[in-house]
């Protein structure tokens, strides 16, 4: 059905992916009358050839920040998921007045002071950071699709040609809050149990305490890839709710 009353959703990408990966989910949500952008990070995707050593988590909280500013984008539904559940937390305690809602899609919850490797299991936290040094200290190295819960090989293939190396930098950046700003804005939490992502266990559980409505989604961790129509039905949902 059309909207009536359209919103904008912004989606923004995890680690390793790019605007890219919301394709089938952004069609299905401007074939029910939205505005969807679908901005990439620097570094990564699109914009891999931009990749450097000063790129950290304020630079993707920026690239957000700017694209809302430069695209005149009022009354967000702001989606974030995985890694980019810290950027959309940044972005909307810079700018609140632009967001009408946040959904966190299988993403890292954080905090004032924390970062995002602080909130993976220890394990998981040390593997990166060994992977990270092995490929030369700047990125954390491509893993496989199955990582992120795609197994069917023509899109396991398809995915894998798509992602690339993420700046390691991101995950060890503290992310700073400014006060409560953007804390209160309504927000969601959406849970992909199929299989559990164990490296967002303490976010998993963080967002159960947090007293925000929470939806799950029998679908991996890349929900967007594996199921776009269910995953863009919630969206539209949440945001109309």
């Amino acid at each position: 059905m059309l909207a009536a009353t359209p919103k904008t959703f912004v989606l923004v990408h995890g680690a390793s992916h790019g605007g890219w990966c919301w394709r089938t989910v952004a069609e299905r949500l401007r074939g029910h009358g939205y505005c969807v952008t679908t901005p990439t990070l620097t570094g990564l995707g699109e914009r891999a050839h931009l990749l450097d050593g000063v790129i950290d988590l304020d630079t993707h909280i920026t690239d957000i920040t700017n694209h809302i500013r430069f695209e005149e984008l009022d009354d967000i539904v702001l989606v974030g998921h995985s890694y980019a559940g810290a950027v959309i937390t940044g972005v909307a305690n810079r700018m609140a007045g632009r967001i009408g809602r946040l959904i966190y899609l299988d993403a890292v919850l954080l905090k004032d002071g924390e970062t995002v490797m602080s909130q993976a299991p220890k394990a998981v936290a040390e593997q990166r950071m060994q992977f990270a040094k092995e490929a030369g200290g700047l990125v954390m190295p491509v893993p496989p699709a199955s990582a992120f819960g795609v197994t069917d090989p023509e899109q396991s293939a398809w995915l894998e040609s798509k992602l690339t190396p993420h700046p390691i930098n991101t995950y060890l950046t503290e992310l700073r809050l400014d006060g409560t700003t953007g804390t209160d804005l309504p927000a969601a939490y959406i849970e992909c149990t199929d299989p559990l992502y164990r490296g967002l266990d303490q976010s998993h559980k963080r967002a159960r305490q947090t007293g925000w409505p929470l939806h799950q989604l029998a679908t991996g961790h890349d929900a967007m890839m594996v199921a776009p129509r269910e995953t863009a039905d919630l969206l539209e949902a949440i945001a109309e709710s």
